[in-house]
């Protein structure tokens, strides 16, 4: 039976307007994800159940219901600000709890990694998908955002392509589907493997998809592994605009007048490093920022990522994924030997 059209879609002519969403969607959204969040901290505060921590549960929780319920599309507004721009507040927080001098300690070791992450992925998956007969568009997409930044990669890339709508909804879901698994994974096996926190932290920051996976999985090793884990992702996050550059340079060569997306520049990278450099000024021996205050703000921020895990589960819907195994299956493997080559280089 095919899907009713929704009135939106039915407006006609090139006057229709996109409608702004009411208030009531998105005040509606963000509690909802507050709501979830709220149940995750509480049972991340259980004997027993703590072990996983508050991000995976809110993920999990988000997941079983998008499977159970289906998405709450009359909340979409308030689940995507809380997943895009309090994830974007939350990460910039996390900058506080950086010292600078790890920047310049581990940065440019960071970065190189980052490009080997982010070369081999689209590589491998690539490679892969051809030998398997895959879908190369949906492989592209998928090794992009292995290598990259998961969905937010391959919804700047995919304009720039020429992907069809449906790959790129199709991709943001594998890549929500795989990278969530990863990521829990990482968390179960984080006090088994035999990594300090700081190079637990790195390893994931430069494995994991989604700045929301790299969160979770760092979050499970502490303060300290997490900021790095976000410092070594945001990295390979930069190199999405060289990547995109590349891009459009191949698509002008072959497909002359088509292309012409230019990806957004990500802001909130620069408001990381602001925080961090302010976090780590100190006047007199004294830092500018108190610690009690420090800690208040990596307390609000751990929470803000905790909400925009919820928006991260309700995009794992296991149908869609089933629907290209071919290139979920590339994806898949590429995914598994990256986390193996990365392992090796921390």
């Amino acid at each position: 039976m095919a899907e009713p059209v929704h009135s939106q879609s039915q407006a006609a002519g090139p006057a229709a307007l996109p409608k702004k969403p009411s208030m009531t969607a998105v005040i509606g959204g963000i509690a909802f994800t507050l709501a979830i969040a709220l149940i995750g901290l509480a049972l991340a505060s259980l004997p027993g159940l703590r072990y996983l921590g508050q991000l995976a549960w809110a993920i999990l929780i988000a997941a079983v219901y998008r499977q159970m319920r289906g998405y709450p599309e009359e909340l979409r507004p308030g689940i995507q600000f809380t997943a895009k721009r309090l994830l974007r507040l939350a990460i910039i927080l996390y900058g506080l709890k950086l010292n600078i001098g790890i920047v310049w300690h581990q940065g440019l070791g960071l970065m190189l990694r980052d490009v080997i992450s982010v070369v081999f992925a689209i590589a491998v998956t690539l490679l892969i998908a051809k030998r398997l007969k895959a879908d190369m568009s949906l492989s592209l997409l998928l090794g992009i955002g292995t290598g990259v930044c998961g969905a937010a990669a391959i919804a700047a890339v995919s304009p720039i392509v020429q992907a069809k709508e449906k790959d790129t909804a199709l991709g943001a879901g594998m890549i929500a589907f795989v990278g969530t698994i990863a990521a829990i994974l990482y968390t179960l096996i984080q006090p088994l493997l035999p990594l300090t926190a700081t190079q637990f932290g790195i390893w994931s920051g430069i494995s994991l998809h989604e700045i929301a996976h790299v969160a979770l999985a760092g979050a499970s090793a502490g303060d300290e592994a997490l900021t790095l884990a976000l410092l070594a992702k945001l990295g390979r996050v930069f190199l999405l605009l060289p990547l995109s550059a590349l891009l459009m340079l191949w698509m002008k060569r072959t497909r002359p007048n088509e292309s012409r997306a230019k990806p957004e520049f990500p802001w909130f990278l620069i408001g990381f490093m602001a925080a961090s450099m302010l976090g780590s000024w100190e006047y007199t021996g004294q830092p500018m920022i108190p610690l009690p205050l420090k800690d208040a703000l990596s307390q609000i921020a751990s929470f803000l990522l905790t909400m925009a895990m919820v928006g991260l589960g309700l995009n794992v819907h296991v149908k869609d994924v089933r629907r290209a195994w071919r290139p979920l299956l590339a994806m898949a493997i590429s995914t598994t030997l990256l986390v193996l080559l990365t392992y090796m280089l921390v």
